[in-house]
């Protein structure tokens, strides 16, 4: 074990063109066996069309593609352990998201439903969902988030079982100090 303690959480660096730590954040994920300058070259050339077509900020664009697509609510699978010679049941278990995370997923959604995308070139695809996103016209990545909200809805009877018993031995702890004081 170590004993330095919890490690540091590097910040994202800021884009060189832009100066935006989202650009960054969104090439890193784009881009594909390393090629990071390719990523960029991308994503510059699709703030090109976005220009164009709607006469704003690519970035301004992006942040606000990304602000309607950030999730609230996230989904995790559980495994419940069942008797012996039984199977474990799978379940899917809602949990809150931190920004960082949400923005994350956002911005997978955002590549995920741009190569998903009819067209000839990536540029394209790309200019075409974050313009579609920050309008609120139907993309995928819209479709996406939808998409998680409604298994998360459907799967809230069992946001209880993500507690872990810790916390329950500790109210419980409290809950016999409290009546011992009383007495």
């Amino acid at each position: 074990m170590s004993r330095r303690g919890p490690a540091r959480k590097e910040t994202t660096k800021f884009d060189p063109f832009c100066r935006s730590r989202v650009v960054n954040m969104l090439v890193n994920r784009m881009m594909k066996h390393g090629k990071k300058s390719l990523a960029y070259q991308i994503f510059y050339r699709a703030g090109i069309n976005i220009r164009q077509q709607t006469k704003q900020n690519p970035v301004y664009v992006l942040r606000q593609a990304i602000s309607r697509v950030i999730p609230g609510v996230g989904v995790k699978t559980r495994k419940r352990k069942r008797r012996k010679g039984k199977t474990a049941k799978v379940y899917r278990v809602p949990i809150k998201l931190k920004f960082s995370q949400a923005i994350l997923l956002a911005i997978r959604w955002l590549i995920g439903g741009s190569r998903k995308r009819s067209g000839t070139s990536m540029i394209s695809q790309l200019s075409s969902e974050l313009i579609d996103a920050s309008l609120k016209k139907r993309c995928n990545s819209i479709r996406k988030k939808e998409e998680t909200l409604k298994m998360a809805e459907s799967s809230r009877t069992f946001a209880h079982s993500r507690r872990k018993k810790k916390i329950k031995r500790k109210s419980e702890k409290k809950d016999k100090k409290e009546i011992g004081k009383k007495r």
